[in-house]
């Protein structure tokens, strides 16, 4: 289906094209651009509220600032499909997030335009400041560097750390903060109670206009008449707040809080902006989801709602005849609330992703033991390590590629003081359309060379909920361990998931068929794999072993004994890299102890892999389901081969 741009949209190839319109046009432009983004996104699916909420600020950055030279770093690609529609990839934005098209957040090698590639939250400023020092250094005193960032993305210390730092260079650098209260759920925190309470005050903003209507007054007498307004508005921000503004400590120029959906007001502002030197910042308040009800109403929920029919608001979901697998993150949700029903020490800490993660369905049930720190991997790490020295029993959900971001904090606050902090790492393994940014690709290989530190996968529900189960017995302090458990991003295997809770024993394996000549050996929900792989191969007269290791640390060696006694042929696979991976894991064993097995893995390649569906992205690394069946039988072909 190809979406038709409207009149003025449609003449707009790159920000050059936006630039030659009049004003006045602006506002019919941003009207286009919102329905092109509707239009696509209910036909193809993506992102969807967050970009809504920046039309106008987009539109406005690019027709004030000379982009691609004036540099451009959003915070968080949620943000940036109109950017990307103005920046000359209208024509193929139907192709977003899909296998081989363009990303759904920006990157540097897709476009010039695109000046700093953003999937994490909470690096444009830091990002932009970097580039704003280069200019400075390069003598390129007229070149701009705007960051934008969302208020939820203001919470992450990087942030804060950037604007510290911000705050005592000369350099051009505009922080644009769109504030909409909103990051995927509802923000939290009291950065949020600060930005509101300066939003929400009349006498402030009454004060504020009255300063900009005689900015406009008094300008013919040229900076000298900014310099004087600035410094009255300022008086006025510490009089009516009765404190001092917090950006202003900071030694940034604040300017707002300003309607961010006024594309006259914002034009007019941000020319102002760029007039003036150093280091300042401009508080935008936004509506995510504008210019469609239903995505204003339901934040949230319309964050990537997948298809849906753009006229009635109706969510298009597919319709099965029979009982469906739910998703790995919901049997966390409910099977962590099943248990912290039974035992009053458990705690759930998420950084800003509750219903990302499940955790909202313990949120909901039992607030006050069920916490979001907001945009804060590092925080939430240590405060969960100071839950556990307190005996209670913290379950650390975060996605895998952001638990990167507080890799030391793992190791310094949790594993060298033998503390049992339970990290449940979501979208372990391809993260599918949003790609390399949110892929879970290297948890096993930075997690298992963690002293103290367990690394647990399962392949189905069941496997999930008794570890889950197990760790929050008393006799797991036993093990002086942390403990890692990773799981994908989608659906697991089991209809019938809601088994009774059994033990696990920390380090076993099992073994789920024998075989001949070959053994498969597994960790995770890759392993399902392997049962089609067989079928392919018993055509073909051939049946494999298959063990399903479940832990990558501590390896079951005793059924690693029993492996490279009996098969001289051994494939492991993971859907995780397989550089220091568990393919490495095995390998390692098999050297300590003197085996001369001809072993294959297969795994996640040493290169970036871009974004597409994970069925898709398995088959091209070769660990689908033929993937699998074509190594077992290039593995005995070479046999005969030889």
């Amino acid at each position: 289906m190809l979406i038709q741009p409207g009149k003025l949209l449609a003449q707009i190839e790159t920000p050059d094209d936006l630039r030659k319109l009049d004003p006045s046009e602006l506002y019919q432009v941003c009207t286009e651009l919102r329905q092109y983004i509707i239009d696509t996104v209910s036909v193809y699916g993506g992102h969807f509220g967050a970009s809504l909420g920046v039309v106008e600020l987009t539109v406005a950055l690019h027709y004030v600032f000379n982009t691609p030279y004036d540099q451009l770093v959003w915070d968080v690609g949620h943000q940036a499909y109109g950017h990307k529609i103005l920046t000359g990839r209208r024509k193929v934005f139907h192709t977003n997030r899909m296998y081989g098209g363009i990303s759904g957040f920006p990157k540097r090698k897709e476009s010039p335009y695109d000046t700093f590639g953003v999937g994490h939250s909470s690096t444009s400023i830091s990002a932009a400041l970097g580039m704003a020092v280069a200019s400075a250094y390069k003598n390129e005193k007229d070149r701009q560097h705007v960051a934008i960032i969302g208020d939820g993305s203001m919470t992450a210390g990087m942030a804060f750390e950037a604007m510290n730092h911000a705050g005592v260079s000369d350099t051009n650098l505009l922080i644009v903060l769109n504030d909409n209260c909103m990051a995927i759920d509802p923000n939290v925190g009291a950065l949020k109670d600060y930005l509101t309470d300066i939003t929400t005050s009349r006498l402030y903003n009454k004060a504020k206009d009255e300063v900009w209507n005689t900015l406009g007054k008094i300008s013919k007498f040229g900076k000298n008449a900014q310099e004087i307004v600035s410094k009255i508005e300022n008086a006025i921000k510490a009089a009516l707040l009765q404190q001092s503004n917090l950006f202003e400590s900071l030694n940034l120029r604040y300017f707002g809080p300003i309607d961010g959906h006024d594309i006259d007001h914002l034009v007019s502002v941000m020319q102002d902006l760029r007039d003036i030197p150093g280091p300042k910042i401009l508080h935008c308040v936004t509506v995510k989801g504008k210019g469609y009800a239903p995505a204003e109403k339901e934040q949230t929920k319309w964050h990537a709602p997948g298809l849906f029919d753009k006229v009635t608001g109706e969510i298009r979901k597919k319709v099965y005849d029979k009982p469906q697998p739910p998703k790995y993150q919901d049997v966390f949700g409910n099977t962590i609330l099943e248990l912290a029903e039974q035992n009053d020490k458990i705690y759930g800490i998420t950084p800003a992703m509750p219903s990302g993660s499940s955790l909202n369905i313990m949120m909901k049930a039992m607030p006050h033991r069920a916490i979001d720190v907001g945009i804060a991997e590092q925080h939430a790490v240590t405060f969960s390590a100071g839950l556990a020295t307190q005996g209670l029993i913290p379950f650390c959900n975060i996605y895998s590629s952001f638990m990167q971001r507080a890799y030391d904090q793992v190791i310094h606050d949790a594993a060298i003081q033998e503390l049992p902090v339970i990290f449940c790492l979501d979208r372990a393994g391809f993260a599918g359309a949003d790609g390399p940014t949110h892929h879970g690709a290297y948890d096993i290989a930075y997690m298992r060379c963690i002293p103290n530190m367990i690394v647990f996968s399962p392949m189905n529900e069941q496997e999930l909920r008794n570890i889950m189960y197990t760790v929050q017995l008393p006799d797991f302090k036993n093990h002086k361990s942390s403990i890692t458990i990773r799981y994908p991003r989608g659906e697991g295997v089991m209809a019938d998931w809601k088994t009774p809770f059994e033990k696990m024993e920390i380090g076993k394996g099992r073994k789920i068929q024998d075989g001949e000549e070959v053994a498969i050996v597994t960790i995770g929900h890759i392993g399902n794999y392997v049962t089609k792989a067989t079928e392919l191969l018993v055509e073909e007269g051939i049946k494999p072993a298959h063990y399903d290791m479940r832990f990558a640390k501590p390896l079951d060696k005793v059924m690693l004994h029993e492996i490279f006694s009996n098969y001289s042929k051994v494939i492991t696979v993971e859907d995780g890299c397989l550089m220091g991976g568990f393919g490495s894991a095995v390998l390692e064993f098999m050297a300590d102890h003197d085996y001369h097995a001809q072993l294959k893995r297969l795994g996640i390649p040493d290169r970036v892999v871009e974004h597409g569906e994970q069925i898709e992205l398995h088959r091209e690394c070769g660990f689908d389901p033929e993937g699998i069946a074509k190594a077992v039988k290039a593995m005995i072909a070479l046999e005969l081969k030889i």
